[in-house]
Order: C-alpha cells, then sequence, then structure tokens
C-alpha cells in the first residue's frame, strides 16, 4: 500500500500547492491587504525552502 501521508500527498503536489498560494496571495494583494499577501507568500517560501533542503 502506497505512502498516503499528509507529507507525501503535499510533496507530491507541491508545485500545485505553491502555484495556490501565489495566486492567493495576488489575489489578497490587489485586494490592498498586504499583509495577508505578505503571510500566505510566506508559507510558500517555507515550503520551498524546506523542499530545497530534502
Amino acid at each position: 500500500m502506497p505512502d498516503e501521508s499528509v507529507g507525501s500527498v503535499a510533496e507530491l503536489y507541491l508545485g500545485n500547492i505553491l502555484y495556490a498560494l501565489e495566486r492567493c496571495a495576488m489575489s489578497l494583494e490587489a485586494e490592498g491587504k498586504k499583509d495577508d499577501a505578505a503571510f500566505y507568500r510566506g508559507i510558500a517560501r517555507k515550503l520551498a525552502g524546506v523542499r530545497g533542503a530534502s
């Protein structure tokens, strides 16, 4: 049975998740919610950094 953990699924779809986070941030930024946009970009940076370290 394949590994179906949250981590394995997130790793498999990391590119899609990062794309979605950036689209969310862009939308929030367009609404003038720069702090909220920065929050989601921070999550994306953290995920990308962890992926790069592995």
